[in-house]
């Protein structure tokens, strides 16, 4: 733990101290809300409330009954394997499409860059409702509405900006020495591109393909104007389970949302270490 410094006054302190209190509380205002799911999703009685057996510990109290419905559930298991399908989809197409884009950006040669740029980065700036609008009445023409193709494709447009924002920051960093060299040596273009941009940008694109991945997953409003009955994620049966029927079986399903959030965002913290070792060891 560092030590403070030594002139550090009354009024430092309590600045100090103050500081880390406020965040605290924040962090508790922001965190509890989400955490407080979890018991409750092994309440042992169709309740969204801590029973008074939950309030003494009593095992009784307590049940995997509504995790146990989700996998009996066939509109469950619609929705789990829709989510994951269009998720990976999309992210997959977001990665590639966003990772192009941010290479382009990044070229000093670009034409209107800037431009180009904003219209890239607009889906995160226009409300989603009307961008799903928009799409709808542009998929209709094509018949991709009710289709898991039409989900993907609108999935992958609401991820790249994602991936081309943290793409984008990995290149800033990027020597492009490196890559002239390997020209000169006689690569190709597209074999310098991946035996040396790509290595040293793996982690910015995988890092943009995991946002993408939870952009699509998350999603309910594009999926309420595109999907059909056999489209229908995750958060479209949540949306629809409060609606019809509440029970704890969308706190079990919102448990494990919660548990692979923090399985990403491991795995997001992890690749920005590497990302920045890499970093340093580059330009050392």
């Amino acid at each position: 733990m560092r030590e403070l410094p030594a002139y550090y006054g009354f009024w430092h302190y309590l600045g100090h101290y103050g500081l880390r209190v406020l965040v605290a509380l924040v962090l508790a205002f922001l965190m509890l809300p989400i955490l407080i799911i979890i018991p409750l999703s092994f309440n042992v009685e169709p309740y969204f409330s801590f029973t008074e057996g939950m309030l003494r510990l009593d095992p009784d109290a307590y049940s995997t009954r509504w995790y146990e419905q989700v996998f009996n559930d066939p509109r469950w298991i619609l929705s789990i394997k829709n989510s994951f399908i269009v998720g990976i989809a999309a992210a997959t197409l977001s990665t590639v499409l966003g990772t192009i884009a941010a290479v382009g950006l990044a070229s000093p040669v670009m034409p209107f860059k800037r431009l180009i740029t904003a219209l890239l980065l607009s889906p995160m700036i226009v409300p989603v409702i009307i961008i799903a609008a928009g799409m709808f009445f542009f998929y209709t023409r094509f018949n991709l509405v009710g289709s898991h193709l039409g989900l993907i494709l609108a999935h992958a447009a609401l991820g790249i900006p994602f991936v081309i924002i943290t793409v984008t920051a990995t290149l800033t960093g990027f020597d492009r020495s490196l890559y002239h060299a390997a020209i000169g040596m006689g690569a190709s273009p597209l074999k310098a591109f991946w035996d040396i941009v790509i290595p040293l940008i793996r982690p910015g694109v995988i890092s943009g393909g995991l946002f993408a991945f939870v952009t699509s997953f998350d999603e309910v409003v594009v999926v309420l104007f595109l999907a059909g009955p056999a489209q229908r994620t995750i958060p479209r049966q949540m949306f629809s389970g409060l609606r019809e029927q509440i029970n704890p079986t969308i706190l079990a399903v919102a448990t494990m949302l919660i548990l692979i959030s923090i399985a990403l965002l491991v795995t997001l913290e992890l690749l920005r270490r590497r990302s920045e070792r890499i970093r340093m060891g580059t330009s050392a």
